[in-house]
């Protein structure tokens, strides 16, 4: 292709390519770009094509732009769609030591002794049976009952964190 054809397809296509790409990506800017980028490329490779073929080129190179533009995007961070507050930590005090020491005080007595035995001692829930007269499946019920206090009342520890 020569100068002068090049040209001509600059003339002769570049609106409907334009038009092709910004109803894809709907924004005047990337279009804009899409279309340069296009441009030099066929530019740059302006010896191989074939003048007969240079709308097809256009078409299908301005396609191949906008599909690289978009994957690139999809990958980066959208900062201004970021909601910090919600990923950032809040300004109050938060010990998960203490937080977790005054969940564990508003739990029934019952439950704070079995948690107890279980969680920071370590013992079995046949011994935790044995020592509070209970049967083991009463324990079982009681520590899950008390977890489940704890794991609301805490909520999730990336919270705390």
């Amino acid at each position: 292709m020569t100068i002068k054809e090049f040209n001509q397809a600059v003339d002769l296509y570049s609106d409907g390519v334009y038009r092709f790409v910004l109803k894809n990506i709907k924004d005047e800017d990337k279009a804009k770009d899409i279309i340069q980028d296009t441009y030099e490329k066929l530019w740059k490779r302006h010896g191989e094509v074939n003048y007969e073929k240079v709308k097809s080129y256009l078409f299908s190179t301005a396609y191949h732009t906008l599909i690289d533009l978009t994957r690139r995007e999809k990958k980066k961070a959208q900062w201004d769609e970021v909601d910090f507050n919600r990923h950032s930590a809040n300004d109050g005090y938060s010990d998960l030591n203490e937080v977790l020491h005054k969940a564990v005080d508003l739990l029934p007595d019952i439950q704070k002794m079995v948690v107890m035995m279980r969680d920071y001692e370590g013992y079995s829930y046949k011994e935790i049976g044995d020592m509070t007269n209970l049967s083991e499946s009463q324990v079982k019920v009681y520590i899950f009952r008390a977890r489940k206090f704890l794991k609301e009342y805490i909520g999730k520890i990336e919270v705390l964190v």
